[in-house]
């Protein structure tokens, strides 16, 4: 409900108590990397970094991702991806078999940060299509791929799933690849239950996309899965990515990533005029393609994300308490807890 734009990944509401004898331990709070001394600073509580304008993480929800890259890989099989994952708050660097520049398409020129000889740890491996068979039938890429310990998820864009397929990681589990080596990946890697006409599929702790856009999709997905689906839904309304259809995969995870927390009947109940700030008004209502409300403020239109009860966050992950009367009917809202009631109108 903000005209002003920023970064944002954690939900709001977030649940410190971890039973009624223990001590609750506050989470700190830290700048998305955006290369600047700012990364450096930690906070006490939620807000925006005051030197970069970014909204700030939970220290303990930032993800180091590694993206490794070869000579010919394909500019948005990574890419994509990685604003995905940057705007997320996610640490991400890259990473090649030497630290000579590659050219992705034979345009984009590339150093990569790091050689698979000096690599830091990662909490999440990501390959990528475009030449992947430079990587995957290198045998120092693939050892080292299997050498990597206490690794959370692995991710792969297009061909990228044959470096992960080479390395073992996908035997006995289901995975998709670029529409034009769904074949390949079957015929060379019986053990692999490759699966055409997916967007991505989720098997848990190994996502795999589909062909070079699919994989912004499966980045998405992978935010969802981390940080809740409010956190995705508001990476994408910032890239402004409108073609984002939420649990468009085959999912095989036990966990329903995209579970409503609130009935339609429930949240159409919100729906409204309501005061605004300089005594403006605008109009609260549900749009049934994607399932959330939306607040049109001069001209434009805001989602609204369900939270928790009669809670909401705006696009900047600022809380939104919606307040009822004795008869359980919505009268309005505050942007604190103790603030301004800004009334339903009749």
């Amino acid at each position: 409900m903000k005209n002003f734009l920023t970064l944002f990944i954690v939900f709001f509401l977030i649940d410190n108590s971890i039973g009624q004898n223990s001590v609750t331990v506050s989470p700190t709070y830290i700048c998305p990397p955006c290369n600047s001394s700012c990364d450096e600073i930690e906070h006490e509580a939620p807000g925006v970094c005051s030197h970069c304008n970014m909204v700030l993480v939970r220290k303990d929800l930032s993800k180091t991702i590694a993206f490794y890259l070869q000579d010919g890989v394909e500019v948005l099989d990574f890419a994509g991806p990685m604003e995905v994952f940057a705007y997320a708050g996610y640490n991400v660097f890259t990473v090649s078999a030497d630290l000579k520049p590659i050219k992705s398409q034979g345009i984009l020129t590339i150093t990569p940060d790091y050689s698979i000889e000096n690599a830091p740890k990662a909490d999440i491996l990501a390959f990528f299509g475009g030449n992947s068979s430079e990587a995957s039938q290198n045998e120092n890429v693939i050892e080292w791929v299997k050498n990597q310990k206490d690794i959370q998820y692995h991710f792969s864009v297009c061909t990228g799933a044959f470096i992960l397929a080479e390395s073992g990681v996908l035997d006995g589990k289901t995975a998709t690849t670029f529409h034009n080596a769904l074949d390949n990946l079957a015929s060379q890697y019986p053990k692999i239950d490759v699966r055409k006409n997916v967007r991505y599929v989720d098997n848990g702790e190994v996502i795999t996309t589909a062909g070079i856009s699919a994989g912004i999709d499966g980045a998405l997905h992978l935010v969802a899965k981390l940080q809740g689906v409010n956190a995705a839904k508001r990476t994408a309304y910032y890239m402004e990515y409108d073609n984002w259809r939420m649990g468009d995969g085959l999912l095989l995870a036990d966990k329903n990533t995209y579970e409503p927390t609130i009935s339609l009947k429930a949240l159409k109940a919100f729906e409204g005029t309501y005061e605004y700030k300089d005594n403006t008004r605008f109009e609260l209502t549900y749009d049934s393609q994607k399932g959330d409300l939306f607040a049109k403020i001069d001209g434009v239109s805001y989602p609204i994300y369900h939270e928790t009860a009669d809670t909401f966050s705006d696009v900047s992950n600022e809380p939104v308490f919606f307040k009822r009367n004795e008869k359980n009917e919505v009268i309005g809202y505050q942007l604190t807890k103790n603030g301004k009631l800004f009334k339903r109108m009749p």
